[in-house]
């Protein structure tokens, strides 16, 4: 049976940008698993470690058959193959995808919670998810839409339309 997920998306080293397209691709290629919508390209402002270069965010929504385990180590291997090191909370990093929602569903373990426990608090998944879906509800927190414009603009700014880049998407 077919899930809906909610992926976000974020580089700020070795050519940030093209780091989340290709990984898009990679995500659009994982089987089971099409990429129904993807936002455009945000830049913004690090959160927790400041000293490092902006981001590059975006968000995809996409429909699955993997299990939200499955989905999560899939991911885990795209962000291996893009160079992904884990050094420190909040490091610059090649690659970062993490899973906002899957389906609905609540989950918190050691290796996964659902939905993501700080991704109403971060303007750079609610902006983009907004953009795509802003009916989407976040956990008990509200709309996509909603918390997008209570978290406000500051810190992040639209850089590219992805759907003018992917051909459609």
């Amino acid at each position: 049976m077919m899930k809906t997920a909610v992926i976000a998306l974020g580089s700020n080293l070795d050519e940030p940008q093209r780091q989340v397209r290709a990984a898009l691709d990679e995500i659009a290629a994982l089987p089971q698993t099409r990429i129904l919508r993807a936002s455009s390209l945000y830049v913004s402002v690090p959160v927790g470690y400041a000293d490092q270069p902006d981001f590059i965010n975006a968000v995809c929504l996409v429909e699955t058959g993997l299990t939200d385990t499955a989905l999560l180590d899939a991911l885990h291997g795209i962000e291996a193959r893009f160079g992904r090191e884990r050094s420190f909370r909040n490091a610059p990093r090649t690659l970062d995808l993490d899973i906002i929602d899957y389906n609905g569903g609540i989950r918190s373990d050691d290796y996964l919670t659902l939905p993501h426990p700080r991704a109403h608090e971060r303007s750079f998944v609610m902006k983009p998810l907004a953009e795509i879906a802003p009916d989407y509800p976040v956990g008990r927190h509200g709309t996509a839409a909603e918390l997008a414009q209570a978290l406000g603009g500051a810190g992040i700014e639209c850089l590219a339309d992805m759907r003018e880049q992917t051909g459609g998407l």
